[in-house]
């Protein structure tokens, strides 16, 4: 199950909107669209819905998808410009999705996370979840495999960048993100800021 939300001090709290998008879903406490829910409403009330990556098309979808009859809120004309390294990291969990789950939603949470490794924070906090356990259940339903590689239990970002450079035979780098996070030097210790 997912737990609140995690806010931050003088932000809003996206837990109303979370509520009023899973009243509009067919099963509202089905796992996948309180997952949703929480992904748009993080973004929405922070007007970031650019950050996530998602095409105006592929958000219009998602929202039809699973919260038909919703508001919509203005959708970006244009989603976050994605990186070379948000390409390679959708490719590479996709290459891991859960053939019995829709592909369009496998898709979207591939870019949603790609993008959020962008962020200088805690994947969990970047996505809007509550805790670590909630990215976990996610990457468990819709990459099934790819979260059993996390042999060292590294942190969700760190192990997504390295495994996604290890699987290329490059060498391990922090993902884009992980130089503006407050555990970078626990993470990295021997790299300088």
């Amino acid at each position: 199950m997912l737990d609140r939300p995690h806010t931050q001090p003088g932000r809003a709290d996206p837990a109303a909107r979370t509520a009023l998008l899973t009243s509009f879903s067919a099963h509202p406490d089905a796992f996948d669209a309180r997952l949703f829910a929480r992904l748009l409403a993080a973004r929405e009330v922070r007007h970031e819905l650019p950050l996530l990556g998602l095409s105006q098309e592929a958000l219009r979808e998602l929202y039809a998808r699973w919260f038909p009859g919703a508001l919509l809120p203005s959708l970006p004309a244009q989603p976050e410009a994605g990186t070379t390294f948000t390409a390679n990291l959708r490719t590479h969990m996709l290459a891991w999705r859960n053939p019995a789950l829709p592909a369009a939603d496998v898709a979207c949470l591939a870019t949603i996370i790609a993008h959020a490794c962008l962020r200088p924070d805690h994947l969990w906090r970047d996505l809007g979840l509550a805790g670590r356990d909630d990215v976990t259940r996610a990457l468990h339903r819709y990459f099934p495999g790819l979260p059993e590689r996390n042999t060292g239990d590294m942190r969700w970002k760190k192990f997504l960048a390295y495994d996604l450079a290890v699987t290329r035979g490059e060498t391990p780098q922090p993902a884009p993100g992980c130089h503006g996070c407050e555990e970078y030097g626990r993470c990295f210790p021997k790299r300088l800021r």
